[in-house]
């Protein structure tokens, strides 16, 4: 299952994130006891950020999905 979230705030990084835009997280279990989100960010790549400038955003999984298939 695809999760996605939405950038709130992107003052600390201006090259990697866009605010108001929707990112693919990819789950980290260790990311998340640190209070970090990892999504794929502007690069193309994963990278950790601070939770508290993300928000998650239930999806309906056909939204989900097609997305995930946006390159």
């Amino acid at each position: 299952m695809y999760r996605f979230a939405v950038c709130l705030d992107n003052n600390n990084y201006p090259a990697s994130l866009e605010p108001r835009k929707l990112y693919e997280v990819t789950p980290d279990p260790e990311a998340l006891k640190h209070n970090q989100i990892r999504v794929i960010d502007e690069s193309g790549e994963d990278y950790l950020f601070p939770k508290e400038i993300f928000l998650e955003l239930p999806l309906a999984e056909v939204i989900a999905e097609r997305m995930a298939q946006i390159a």
